[in-house]
């Protein structure tokens, strides 16, 4: 016979094996989600030059997203974000980020709102005017088990104005 250590081992051996699956399983799950954001801005509200010679960056934007399909029974929070991405002399990939959020139950994560942007854009230096940048929305999934997902999409075709305003 066998002893009750030995069988509560046996027990608890097998409770974790098949806790480990499950959890694999949901992991796998949650590579099937495709979610559908969409961002503009709705105009610039003002573009300066600061006193230390800086290029600065107000403006309004739209976001419009739905992210529900993000969320399934393995979800515990989505962190999304908006950045302005652009290419200089100096740096191939310029980032800033505009605005962010923290999205913790599926009933919120279809919204739309309108915003200036949270957090300032600056440049180091004159290099905004007339340029080309592209918006992306980024998102991470925090899932309860399993590893974290990341996924963007790129919103291409915006331009800085000229001159100053």
């Amino acid at each position: 016979m066998h002893s009750f250590g030995y069988r509560a081992n046996a027990l608890f051996t097998f409770a974790v094996t098949i806790l480990g699956f499950m959890c694999a399983l949901a992991s796998f799950t949650d590579s099937f989600n495709s979610p559908s954001p969409s961002v503009q801005v709705l105009k610039v509200n003002w573009f300066q030059k600061q006193p230390n010679g800086n290029d600065e960056v107000s403006m309004t934007l739209n976001i419009s997203a739905d992210l529900q399909s993000l969320f399934t029974w393995n979800t515990k929070q989505v962190f999304v974000f908006l950045a302005a991405e652009y290419v200089t002399p100096k740096h191939v990939l310029n980032q800033i980020s505009l605005w962010d959020a923290i999205i913790q139950e599926k009933e919120n994560a279809k919204f739309t709102i309108t915003t200036s942007n949270k957090y300032r854009f600056i440049d180091q230096g004159s290099n905004l005017r007339g340029k080309e940048f592209n918006l992306t929305l980024h998102w991470h999934v925090m899932p309860k088990t399993g590893k974290m997902l990341a996924d963007k999409v790129v919103l291409p075709g915006y331009r800085l104005p000229a001159e100053y305003r």
